[in-house]
C-alpha cells in the first residue's frame, strides 16, 4: 500500500493538505528517533519529499480547476442574467401592447401571455397560466359570467363553436361580453406549428357603428335591415365608387371579415386585398374582382366561390341604377355535399337503370352519327376514289392495244382483271354506303349465277394455290333474282374470307336448288368459329385472331358488308360452323327463269372493231386531272382516233378553235375545278359548234344526275370507264 493510498480523492483541498502535513511530521519524527538506521531513515525522508512535491502539484491543479469552475459559473450567471433580461424585455414589450396577446406551443399549451389577455374575464384570469391547454382555456371562458351568450345558446354550444373556429384557423372572430363589450380574436400559425392569439377590444368601434347606423336608418330602413339580417344569404351593397354602403350579419359570417373592413366607406379593393392575404383570391374570385373593377355597365354575374376552409358560396352580382352594385352570397356547401353524396351512392335501382339507359342511348346516338358521317364521307369521296382507278384502267387498256408477247399480254390481262375486281369492290362499297344513307336502292333482275361464280376461279385461284389450298367452284345453270353488283360483292367477300382463314384443305363454292329459291354455299375446312362468336364476325372492324388471317390484308369489313348487302337485297344469310372442322356460309335468293334473250352473249369489252374504224374520229377530252387526260389520250390514240384535251371550259374552247373544226365527240368529266361541271362544258361547246355527241364520265351514280344527262341528250359512263363500252360508244359516233 503506497503512502498516497491513504488520501481520499473526495476530500477537499484543506483536509488533504492537513493529512499530508501530519504524514510528513510523523515521518520526520521517525527519522529523528531512528538515527542509527540511517539507510531506512533516508528512504523515509525521500518518500516525504516526493509526497510533498505531489501535494504541491495536486494543489496547483486543484487551484486551476477551481479558477476555471469559477469562471464558468461567472459566465453562466451572466448568460442567465442576460436571458432573464431578454425575457423581461419581451414581457415588458408584450405588456406595452394594447391588445391581449398569448403564445401557444404546437401541442396547444400556453407558453406566455400578457396581462391584458383574458382581462375581459377576470373571474377565470387565475386559470390562464403557462402550461394550460387551449381547450381548457376556452372551456373556462365558456363558463365565465362575463361572456355574453346568444339567445338559446349555452356554454357547451359556445365552446363547440369556438373549437370549430380554432380548428379551421379562421382569420378573425368576434366575441361579445357583458356590458356591451366586444373583442375581436385573431389567430395566426407560427412557423414551428404553434399559434398566437391577439385580442383587440373593438367595443368603441362597434358602438360607433351602431350609433351611426341608428342615426341613418329610418323605419323603412330598419325593416330592410331586419329583413337582410334574417335571410340566409349574405348581402353587401357598394356605391358607384366601389365603397361599402351596407351589408348584413350573414355576409360577415360567410366571409369572416374583420369589423374594420365592414365599416361604411371601406373600398372593395381593401376587402379584396384582405382576401388575397388569406390566399382566397384566384380562379372564380378573380372573375368576381374583374367584374367589379370594370367600368361602364356590367351584365349580371353568377359564379361559385370555394373558400380556403372548404365552404362553397353561390355568388350573384348585379349592378344597380346609380352605378353601384349588390353582391349576394349563399352557402351551398351542404347542398353540394348532398348532391355529391347522392351521385356517389346511386341509391336506387331506378336511377341506375335510367343512367345506364341514357348512356346506352348516347352511345347509340354517337354510333348513328359516326355511321352517318362515314356514309356521307364515302359518298362524297367516290369521285376521288375512282379518279386514279379510272386513269389506271385507261392506261392498261392502252397497253393492251400495243404489241405484247404472250407473257406480257397475260400479265396485262391479270392486271386488268384485278382492277376490274377493285372497281367492283369500290362500286359495291359506295352503293352500300348510299343504302345506309337511304340514297340508293339495289337494281334487282334475273341474273345467271354462272356469270357471278365463274370469275371467282380466276380471282382467287392463284391466292388459294399460293396457300396450298384447293379452290373448287362448281358451275351452275341456275338464275336468281338479285342485283349482280351486290351479289358479286357478297360472293367475293365470302370466298376471300374462306381462303384467308383456312390453313389447309379446300374451299368449295356451289349452288343448291330449293323450292322457289337457290342457295349459294361457300364451304371451307378452316378452324371453325365458336358459337358465342358467330354474332361478332358480322361487326365492322372485327377479325377473329385465329388461322392465317395475319398473312393476308383486311380490315374486318368483309362480313359486315355481306350482312348489309343481304339485308338490302332481302336475301337470307346463314352460318354453320364447327370448331376444328370448318364453316359454311350460305346466301338464299329467289329462283328466276332465264329471259328469252339469255342465249345472246354480251358484247365483248373491246377488240372486235377494226383499228381503222376510229381513225377519222376527233375526240375532245375534258378533265381536271392531268393523269386521267393522259390515260384517255393514250387509249384513244391506240385505237387510231385523234384526240385533244382540256382541263376546263376555257381550254376546251381554245382547243376547238385551234382545230378549226368541231370535234366529233366530247368526253367530259362531271366534277371540274371552280365548281363547274361537265354538263356546263358540253352545253357551252354545243352553243358554239352545234349539236356534238357527248358522253359524261362520272363517279356519281345518282338517279338525279342520270335524269339531267338524259334531258341534255348526253350519254353517261360511270367510273372507272370500261374500255369496251367506251369503244362501242365511239364506234357508233365515228364518221362513216
Amino acid at each position: 500500500m503506497s503512502a498516497l493510498s491513504i488520501l481520499n480523492p473526495a476530500d477537499d483541498l484543506e483536509r488533504e493538505n492537513a493529512k499530508l502535513r501530519k504524514i510528513v511530521a510523523a515521518l520526520m519524527k521517525r527519522v529523528e528517533q531512528d538515527t542509527d538506521e540511517a539507510g531506512a531513515g533516508y528512504g523515509l525522508f525521500q518518500t516525504a519529499v516526493a509526497l510533498e512535491a505531489k501535494v504541491r502539484a495536486r494543489t496547483r491543479d486543484l487551484q486551476a480547476a477551481m479558477e476555471e469552475l469559477n469562471a464558468a459559473n461567472a459566465r453562466l450567471e451572466a448568460a442567465k442574467a442576460e436571458a432573464e433580461g431578454a425575457r423581461a424585455l419581451l414581457a415588458n414589450a408584450l405588456e406595452a401592447v394594447e391588445e391581449g396577446f398569448a403564445l401557444f406551443s404546437p401541442q396547444d399549451r400556453l407558453l406566455m401571455c400578457n396581462s391584458r389577455f383574458g382581462a375581459v374575464t377576470p373571474d377565470v384570469r387565475e386559470r390562464i397560466r403557462p402550461g394550460v391547454t387551449f381547450e381548457d382555456y376556452v372551456a373556462a371562458i365558456s363558463r365565465s359570467r362575463f361572456l355574453q351568450l346568444a339567445p338559446g345558446q349555452g356554454p357547451e354550444d359556445w365552446l363547440a363553436w369556438r373549437l370549430r373556429a380554432h380548428r379551421s384557423m379562421r382569420g378573425h372572430i368576434t366575441v361579445r361580453f357583458v356590458g356591451d363589450r366586444w373583442v375581436q380574436v385573431s389567430e395566426r400559425r407560427t412557423p414551428d406549428g404553434g399559434f398566437a392569439i391577439l385580442q383587440t377590444d373593438i367595443t368603441e368601434l362597434v358602438r360607433a357603428e351602431r350609433q351611426e347606423r341608428n342615426k341613418l336608418l329610418d323605419d323603412q330602413a330598419r325593416l330592410v335591415r331586419a329583413t337582410l339580417d334574417h335571410i340566409i344569404q349574405g348581402v353587401c351593397i357598394f356605391d358607384a365608387d366601389r365603397r361599402l354602403a351596407g351589408g348584413n350579419a350573414r355576409m360577415r359570417e360567410l366571409l369572416e371579415l374583420p369589423l374594420t373592413l365592414l365599416r361604411r366607406g371601406v373600398s372593395f379593393e381593401a376587402i379584396a386585398a384582405h382576401m388575397n392575404a388569406r390566399g382566397e383570391v384566384g380562379g372564380q374570385a378573380r372573375q368576381l374582382i374583374d367584374w367589379v373593377m370594370q367600368d361602364g355597365p356590367r351584365s349580371p354575374l353568377s359564379l361559385e366561390l370555394v373558400r380556403a376552409n372548404g365552404m362553397i358560396l353561390d355568388v350573384y352580382c348585379r349592378q344597380i341604377p346609380d352605378g353601384g352594385f349588390v353582391i349576394s352570397f349563399t352557402d351551398v356547401t351542404a347542398e353540394r355535399d348532398a348532391i355529391r353524396a347522392l351521385h356517389e351512392m346511386n341509391e336506387t335501382l331506378e336511377q341506375r337503370v335510367a343512367e345506364r339507359t341514357e348512356e346506352l342511348q348516347a352511345a347509340h346516338d354517337r354510333a348513328e352519327r359516326a355511321n352517318q358521317s362515314k356514309t356521307r364521307f364515302l359518298a362524297a369521296a367516290s369521285h376521288d376514289l375512282l379518279q386514279p382507278l379510272n386513269a389506271a384502267k385507261l392506261f392498261i387498256a392502252s397497253l393492251a392495244e400495243t404489241d405484247l408477247n404472250p407473257d406480257q399480254r397475260r400479265i396485262a390481262e391479270r392486271i386488268q382483271s384485278a382492277f376490274d375486281s377493285v372497281e367492283a369492290l369500290l362500286g359495291a362499297l359506295l352503293d352500300i354506303s348510299k343504302l345506309d344513307a337511304g340514297g340508293a336502292q339495289p337494281s334487282v333482275a334475273p341474273v345467271a349465277l354462272a356469270r357471278l361464280m365463274g370469275p371467282l376461279r380466276e380471282e382467287f385461284g392463284a391466292l388459294a394455290a399460293q396457300r396450298g389450298l384447293e379452290l373448287r367452284v362448281v358451275d351452275s345453270s341456275a338464275w336468281a333474282t338479285t342485283d349482280p353488283s351486290y351479289m358479286r360483292r357478297i360472293l367475293q367477300n365470302l370466298v376471300a374470307n374462306a381462303v384467308r382463314y383456312t390453313r389447309a384443305g379446300k374451299v368449295l363454292v356451289g349452288v343448291r336448288r330449293l323450292k322457289g329459291a337457290v342457295r349459294i354455299e361457300v364451304w371451307d375446312t378452316g378452324p371453325g368459329i365458336p358459337p358465342e362468336m358467330i354474332s361478332e364476325i358480322f361487326q365492322e372492324f372485327r377479325r377473329l385472331r385465329q388461322g392465317r388471317e395475319d398473312d393476308a390484308p383486311g380490315m374486318g369489313l368483309g362480313l359486315a358488308i355481306v350482312e348489309r348487302a343481304c339485308a338490302a337485297l332481302g336475301h337470307g344469310l346463314e352460318v354453320t360452323s364447327r370448331v376444328g372442322a370448318g364453316s359454311r356460309f350460305s346466301v338464299t335468293a329467289p329462283l328466276a327463269d332465264p329471259p328469252a334473250r339469255a342465249a345472246a352473249a354480251p358484247a365483248p369489252e373491246g377488240g372486235e372493231a377494226p383499228r381503222d374504224e376510229l381513225e377519222n374520229l376527233i375526240a375532245l377530252v375534258v378533265d381536271n386531272e392531268a393523269e386521267v387526260r393522259a390515260g384517255m389520250l393514250s387509249l384513244l390514240e391506240s385505237w387510231g382516233a385523234s384526240a385533244v384535251d382540256a382541263a376546263g371550259l376555257d381550254e376546251a374552247l381554245r382547243a376547238a378553235e385551234e382545230l378549226g373544226v368541231a370535234p366529233d365527240v366530247i368526253l367530259a368529266d362531271y366534277h371540274l375545278d371552280a365548281g363547274a361541271d361537265g354538263l356546263d362544258v358540253i352545253r357551252a361547246l354545243r352553243a358554239r359548234f352545234g349539236p356534238i355527241p357527248a358522253a359524261l364520265i362520272t363517279a356519281d351514280r345518282s338517279d338525279a344526275l342520270v335524269r339531267r344527262a338524259n334531258a341534255a341528250q348526253v350519254d353517261v359512263l360511270n367510273k372507272p370507264v370500261p374500255p369496251g363500252r367506251l369503244r362501242a360508244l365511239l364506234a357508233l359516233i365515228a364518221p362513216g
